[in-house]
């Protein structure tokens, strides 16, 4: 987890954010990089769960640390789908 801490610490110095979960929209489109295969789960996931534009950029964010914490450059398919159930597991309980 500490790694995890560092990687975000490097790739947000000097602009005022320390952590995935407080990226604006435009550093979401620069550091939430996926291939084609993690945008199309992304994508079903939106229109099946029917999520907001808001609930997308969580899921991104939460996608990010999980990469983060597995120390990995980009945001893989896997990463996408571990997210996606979070969210789903949150909307469950409340």
């Amino acid at each position: 987890m500490i790694r995890a801490r560092n990687i975000q610490k490097e790739r947000f110095a000097n602009t005022g954010i320390y952590c995935n979960a407080h990226m604006l929209p435009r550093q979401i489109r620069r550091y939430c990089e996926t291939d084609s295969e993690g945008k199309k789960l992304l994508q079903l996931a939106m229109t099946r769960l029917g999520l907001s534009a808001r609930a997308h950029d969580r899921i991104l964010k939460v996608a990010r640390t999980i990469a983060d914490l597995e120390g990995s450059a980009r945001i893989q398919p896997s990463h996408i789908s571990e997210a996606v159930s979070y969210r789903n597991l949150d909307r469950e309980l409340h």
